[in-house]
């Protein structure tokens, strides 16, 4: 069979992590990566973006990669985009209360900064936060966060490290959320059982496809909740040569390094066991 002959059987869902899979650093494609996913989609597969980051911060390179897929997954599942002709409305979103959160971390961090995302995609912050998209963002003061219904909590506590995240989120007890903590020092948190896996296994079902024929990859312990899926439907999960060890524990295969293109090489082996 070559590339050019797949039929709907034969199609992949891949699902992508943007950062530390298809980006490195400094925002610039991992080696290979943009071709990688052109072979892809060109053969007939959905290649498509499963990512912590909002709308706004992943629209810009879904189309550089020059994709169309129908869905796209943001916010570490909690908002997933779908195309309706030349634009794309929110298909389906995820919101919880955020007072009682809030309030147990404005205790132990008064000093944080702290973000949230609403279900319409508004950001109100109550400090500027590096990294995080905010042009279209409101500043407001700590408890007019907790006003209304959000879709993602963003607590961001320069000098903190991941151990002590770990150690807060035990000690306030985050059980009514679903709680990620980033490769800087900010911890994300979304609504109870919801996680990139839920968001895709919606998805797939929306599109009626296989759940063997999934390939999914990252880098983080926000891309647990989809290897566990993706793996548990007889797919694949991938994860990326710098990931921390459960990151790798959990993943069922693993590839080289983001600066090593190891995205790249993970979406070609799809493509050389079809020949």
């Amino acid at each position: 069979m070559t590339a050019a002959s797949f039929t709907g059987s034969d199609t992949w869902l891949v699902a992508l992590d943007v950062d530390g899979t298809i980006l490195l650093e400094d925002e610039t494609m991992s080696p290979g990566v943009p071709a990688a996913i052109g072979r892809l989609r060109d053969a007939g597969h959905i290649v498509t973006l499963a990512t912590g980051r909002s709308w706004g911060g992943t629209r810009p390179h879904l189309e550089s990669l020059g994709l169309e897929p129908e869905y796209v997954v943001c916010s570490n599942g909690a908002v997933t985009m779908r195309r309706v002709g030349d634009d794309w409305e929110r298909w389906h979103v995820e919101t919880f209360d955020p007072s009682q959160v809030l309030g147990l971390l404005g205790e132990r961090l008064p000093d944080a900064r702290y973000m949230v995302e609403t279900g319409t995609g508004e950001r109100l912050f109550t400090e500027h936060i590096e990294d995080w998209m905010l042009a279209n963002g409101r500043q407001v003061a700590f408890g007019e966060l907790s006003a209304q219904p959000v879709s993602r909590v963003v607590v961001v506590a320069p000098g903190q490290d991941e151990d002590y995240f770990h150690q807060l989120v035990a000690e306030v007890g985050l059980n009514e959320v679903t709680y990620a903590i980033g490769w800087t020092a900010w911890l994300d948190i979304a609504p109870q059982g919801v996680d990139k896996g839920t968001a895709l296994a919606r998805v797939r079902e929306r599109l009626g496809h296989a759940s063997h024929r999934v390939l999914v990859a990252g880098d983080g312990r926000n891309d647990l909740g989809m290897f566990g899926w993706s793996l548990a439907g007889g797919g694949r999960a991938v994860a990326m040569g710098q990931a921390p060890d459960v990151v790798k524990e959990t993943a069922g295969e693993v590839t080289a390094t983001v600066e090593e293109g190891g995205l790249a090489l993970a979406l070609d082996s799809l493509l050389v066991a079809a020949r």
